[in-house]
């Protein structure tokens, strides 16, 4: 379902402020898969999620979505195939407008539309149906502005508009690290129900050490730009933060420089 053949990318090249941030980065996701990816700082965790998305250009490599190279694709091409979750609560919705236009919003993206009415009576009956599966209360706020909401409502309604169509890959990109514990274990709970009821294929980046390890199906390990660990199955089941740490510096030669995963621990 993704396939990333060994990206470069580098920023401000020729500067004093040159960095590589992804330095022949190679990746295959099959159908299904919920990756998890952690990584020291500036180990380019969140700069592969934004290659796969568009943000930027690669300026080596390839990148293909579902057998359809997207690699010279624009970011807004490739939203047809993807969905996407921000680390700010306030990413990913118009704050100023209902829970209901933000999920019609969501609905119709990537779809031709009309000069229709705007939202029909089925589609609120539906979308209340959704929101009350998250548990939080929303099926009985449909009109209210999204602005209002608390983070962790924001993150969750955020959640559910990213995967309405059912995209190709999810990714979540430390979705939870602007919450508090209690909230984003809730929210991860809920992650966790989207993504194994629709199967989607979902990359996640998190700080969170124990996270990495807990949900999904394989844990990646990024440093200066490249995967240096792919663990799933049973090694990955039995893993402990103490086991992660070890073959961080093991196969890296340095030690885990990430002060949020480590307070994580």
């Amino acid at each position: 379902m993704l396939k990333v053949d060994h990206i470069y990318k580098t920023f401000n090249p020729g500067t004093i402020n040159e960095k590589t941030a992804l330095n022949g980065t190679t990746l295959t996701l099959n159908e299904g898969d919920f990756v998890t990816v952690i990584g020291g700082n500036g180990a380019g965790k969140s700069t592969l999620l934004n290659a796969i998305a568009g943000v930027f250009l690669v300026d080596e490599g390839s990148i293909s979505i579902d057998d359809v190279d997207v690699t010279r694709m624009s970011e807004h091409r490739r939203a047809s195939f993807l969905g996407r979750v921000f680390q700010d609560p306030m990413m990913g919705t118009a704050a100023t407008m209902g829970i209901d236009e933000n999920l019609a919003l969501a609905a119709r993206r990537g779809k031709s539309r009309g000069l229709g009415s705007g939202i029909t009576k089925a589609e609120r009956a539906h979308y209340k149906e959704l929101l009350k599966e998250l548990d939080l209360g929303l099926e009985n706020r449909l009109t209210s502005k999204v602005g209002l909401l608390s983070g962790g409502q924001r993150q969750a309604l955020t959640l559910l508009m990213a995967t309405l169509n059912r995209p190709k890959l999810l990714l979540l990109d430390e979705h939870t690290a602007a919450l508090d514990p209690k909230t984003a274990a809730k929210v991860l709970t809920l992650s966790d129900k989207i993504v194994a009821e629709q199967n989607l294929t979902t990359l996640m980046v998190t700080h969170n050490m124990r996270d990495a390890i807990v949900h999904g199906n394989r844990l990646i390990m990024m440093n200066e730009g490249q995967v240096i660990l792919d663990i799933s199955g049973e090694e990955k089941k039995n893993l402990t933060v103490e086991d992660l740490l070890e073959k961080f510096e093991e196969i890296s030669g340095e030690e885990f420089a990430n002060d949020k995963a480590l307070l994580s621990k």
